[in-house]
């Protein structure tokens, strides 16, 4: 049987479930009669650890006898609670679920949790190991790490407890990886890391993101897109700016972690930027680069949060341009100080989550009546559906997963573009 597994949370973890399920299998585990099934958890809020333990004993219910192995960043901040879980076999740290050997000395069943729970100190990892995959199963679109872990903390975050600090891939890695990954038919490539514009500043000469961006699609030229996951504008370089001004193969779409548009709650979020940064930013890209798409993560209802302070948030969606817009309702994560500071009512976090999800939803409506009539690149995904460079999703009759069609949009239904492919394929 083959190794199952299971990833929830961000495209970090997507490229890691690969190497994850490249080493478990070579370590023995796909031979198994009753095969593994491996969860890569999320720890970014509550409901994702939920999700995740309701999940492990879904696989337990209707696979007795495999081995079921949880790691990831809810196992790596809390590995007491799931190696309380009797569903569960074994619990690997973020380091240690990278590692063969884990996997090949898989326990016994019966073991305490003592020998059950391998997670070592995220903190004193140093160095970021490249780790080639040649594919991303069941994806049109390959993800690359660039970066792990995070230095800043932000009163809400418990990621740097399970990512610990950054460290960033040496460019040359990266640059291998990507060439692998074109090589093997993939047009478009997302580099993708925790704090990705934090990059390189542990690496010899401290190069930036924007440097590596130009050198990939000077030295890969046959990567005919290449997308950023999401970024901190406060962060964003000038050779970043430069390459989304002038590199046409560098998508136009960026996903923004704003958080909150209030420059008091910003500042209790101990972000480093303030409400006009964020509008000054999106002003001057879209300056640079007039087809820009925004997306943007915006949290509702964190502590101390009054409804003058949420109006700045829902007002900056406009001011910003924003239209993927990622909403979440705030919820305490133990072991931060936002969650020992006074708490805004589940009924308030609720409903201004649901006002707040609205404004996105208008806006993207807007955005998708701007679209119709164009002409579009579309990346084809799966189903019928492919993605624009700006990242908006399209239902497209024909072709096949990865391939990249020209198409004019023809109309949309709230959710979705319509679009008809053109005799040939784009370029």
């Amino acid at each position: 049987m083959a190794v199952d597994v299971v990833t929830f949370g961000c495209r970090l973890n997507t490229y890691e479930s690969e190497v994850m399920r490249r080493e478990a299998e070579a370590a023995g585990l796909g031979e198994l009669k009753n095969g593994a099934v491996i969860f890569n958890t999320c720890a970014v809020t509550a409901e994702a650890v939920r999700q995740a333990k309701q999940s492990i004993r879904k696989a337990r219910r209707e696979n007795p006898d495999a081995r079921i192995i949880v790691t990831g960043c809810a196992a790596q901040t809390d590995p007491a609670a799931f190696t309380a879980m009797g569903e569960v076999d074994l619990v690997l740290g973020n380091e240690e679920k990278l590692q063969r050997h884990n996997y090949r000395a898989l326990p016994d069943f019966g073991v305490n949790d003592t020998e059950k729970a391998r997670v070592n100190d995220i903190m004193s990892v140093r160095e970021t190991a490249s780790h080639m995959v040649d594919a991303i199963e069941g994806r049109a679109r390959a993800f690359v790490q660039v970066q792990n872990g995070c230095d800043h903390r932000c009163t809400f975050c418990i990621i740097p407890y399970g990512r610990g600090n950054s460290r960033s891939v040496p460019m040359g890695a990266v640059v291998e990886q990507i060439k692998r990954l074109t090589g093997n038919g993939y047009a478009e490539i997302v580099l993708t890391g925790v704090d990705m514009t934090s990059f390189g500043a542990d690496l010899p000469g401290t190069p930036k993101l924007g440097k590596l961006v130009k050198t990939i699609l000077t030295q890969v030229p046959d990567v005919q897109r290449l997308r950023l996951s999401s970024i901190d504008s406060i962060e964003a370089d000038d050779d970043l700016l430069d390459a989304i001004a002038t590199e046409k193969r560098l998508m136009p779409h960026l996903h923004l972690s704003l958080q909150s548009g209030d420059d008091m709650i910003l500042k209790r979020m101990k972000r480093r930027h303030l409400r006009d940064d964020s509008i000054r930013f999106c002003a001057d890209v879209r300056a640079l680069r007039p087809d820009i798409v925004f997306g943007a993560d915006i949290i509702a209802g964190f502590p101390t949060e009054t409804e003058d302070m949420f109006a700045n948030s829902e007002k900056i969606v406009e001011e910003c341009g924003l239209t993927h817009l990622h909403v979440f309702p705030y919820s305490p994560r133990e072991g931060t100080p936002a969650a020992r500071m006074p708490q805004v009512s589940g009924r308030a976090i609720k409903e201004r989550a649901a006002r707040l999800r609205a404004a996105g939803e208008a806006a993207y409506r807007r955005h998708l009546d701007k679209l119709v009539g164009t002409n579009q690149s579309l990346l084809v995904e799966r189903n019928g559906l492919g993605r624009t460079e700006g990242f908006t999703l399209a239902a497209i009759d024909g072709g096949q997963p990865g391939e990249i069609l020209a198409a004019t949009i023809t109309g949309h239904d709230g959710a979705r573009l319509t679009a008809a492919a053109a005799a040939r394929r784009a370029a």
